[in-house]
């Protein structure tokens, strides 16, 4: 997997374009959403380019049980410690606008949606 020179997400990851970053390390950035869903909405991204789940090679899939494996932590550390929702929109219909693979993590208040 190799980043895509046109894609916001990797622009973000390489420092070309500013966000507001809540943690970064090797693998994965999480920053604020700049149209958040909740009062607490972060973007977590993995540095390497891939749009789908399915598009993952066995490095992506590494790399999102890694992510997985960091976000409660990460979640507690921005407020979510009662709780918060995880969202991997794949494709259009689904609501995906940005073809970098995503998660979204949502929470700080009582989720009825």
């Amino acid at each position: 997997m190799t980043n895509d020179k046109n894609c916001i997400f990797c622009k973000i990851a390489a420092g070309e374009i500013p966000a507001a970053k809540v943690y970064e390390d090797d693998k994965m950035l999480v920053f604020k959403d700049i149209e958040p869903k909740a009062k607490v909405h972060l973007l977590a991204i993995p540095k390497t380019h891939f749009a789908y789940l399915a598009e993952m090679d066995k490095e992506g899939s590494e790399t999102v049980k890694y992510m997985l494996e960091k976000i409660p932590e990460i979640a507690a550390k921005n407020g979510l410690e009662n709780g918060y929702r995880l969202v991997i929109n794949q494709g259009a219909d689904a609501g995906q606008t940005v073809f970098h693979l995503h998660m979204h993590i949502l929470g700080g208040q009582t989720l009825d949606w």
